[in-house]
């Protein structure tokens, strides 16, 4: 459960509690979902209870009461714990951590090919496509997405085209062969491409660097970690900021229903989008990977060693897929 499945599910236990007659108020917009602060126990905490205090005219504690038996009767939940004035502390079962370790596994047992499967197979895709680069370079990344797939695209330049993505004004070719497939298959085929210096700098404002930059760390962490003694092995990442490996594990999880959807609605653009969800993820997370100062490499760190490197096994395969270079080093 990610925190925005978290947070929704906080609202739903509000409105169960306003329709049950037990709180006079408006269900709020959105419920702020974090890890717990100092003092707080188990993966996430919200402070709706105190946000809901005042209009409801009561105590936030009482508030916090109120609303602790309908979260904890969610799946998936084992347990609502409140501290403090009334922040409500949630444990997430075990059946999420087993999930996790088992999307983290596949993805290391596939390696490049995780993702792949059968949504196609036998099929006989045909793409018909004018005289034009971007259309060819959609084309050529599709012949690849379709084969994830085990389907066979065949692509034949004829009229009318039914692959017309709209083009660019000015030559991809000044970018290089990288940076320019990236600009050409980024945007989505409706939208015209950018072909400026913004795909070349190596800043977090470029997608293209972050998704790079993301999958050269995660073959950093695997050097360091082998330098320091220890390996991946899937399992429990503990609690250290629970937000960023859970919204990883969700991307990584979500990566062979893209591919599908890539393939059967000839939209490259859904996979190097969602790489870059997967690098914005792997980033946040990065940093509770290895130890820090005196601290001995345990349980925990292998598992979030092998959760970056199924991280960066995507985002290898992903680029690949997108017939873009995954460097090791940048």
């Amino acid at each position: 459960m990610t925190p925005v499945e978290l947070s929704r599910t906080v609202l739903r236990a509000v409105r169960r509690a306003v329709n049950e007659g037990e709180l006079s108020v408006v269900v709020p917009a959105r419920a702020v979902v974090t890890p717990p602060g100092p003092g707080g126990r188990g993966d996430y905490a919200t402070n709706i209870a105190l946000q809901l205090a005042r209009p409801a005219g009561r105590p936030p504690l009482q508030v916090a009461e109120i609303l602790r038996p309908h979260l904890s009767r969610t799946e998936g939940v084992a347990d609502v714990e409140i501290t403090g004035p009334g922040f409500l502390n949630i444990r997430l079962d075990e059946g999420q951590v087993a999930a996790a370790t088992a999307v983290v596994r596949q993805v290391l047992a596939d390696s490049e090919r995780y993702g792949h499967g059968r949504a196609l197979d036998g099929q006989v895709v045909r793409l018909r496509i004018p005289y034009e680069v971007r259309a060819e370079v959609v084309a050529d990344t599709l012949v690849r997405i379709v084969a994830s797939q085990g389907g066979r695209a065949e692509v034949e330049h004829a009229e009318p085209a039914d692959l017309r993505p709209v083009p660019a004004v000015e030559d991809p070719a000044v970018l290089g062969p990288d940076a320019a497939r990236w600009a050409l298959l980024h945007p989505a085929a409706h939208d015209r491409p950018r072909i400026t210096a913004d795909h070349l700098v190596q800043r977090v404002g470029n997608p293209l660097f972050r998704v790079r930059y993301a999958h050269a760390r995660s073959r950093a962490l695997l050097r360091n970690a082998t330098a320091l003694g220890f390996a991946p092995e899937p399992g429990t990442v503990g609690t250290p900021e629970p937000a960023a490996p859970y919204d990883l594990v969700t991307a990584l999880a979500e990566y062979p229903r893209i591919l599908t959807a890539a393939a059967t609605h000839r939209a490259p653009d859904r996979v190097a989008r969602h790489l870059v969800t997967v690098s914005d993820a792997l980033l946040a997370f990065q940093h509770t990977v290895l130890p820090r100062g005196e601290e001995k490499p345990g349980a925990a760190h292998r598992a979030r060693l092998a959760l970056a490197e199924a991280a960066g096994t995507v985002l290898a395969g992903g680029l690949s897929l997108l017939g873009i270079d995954a460097p090791d080093h940048l």
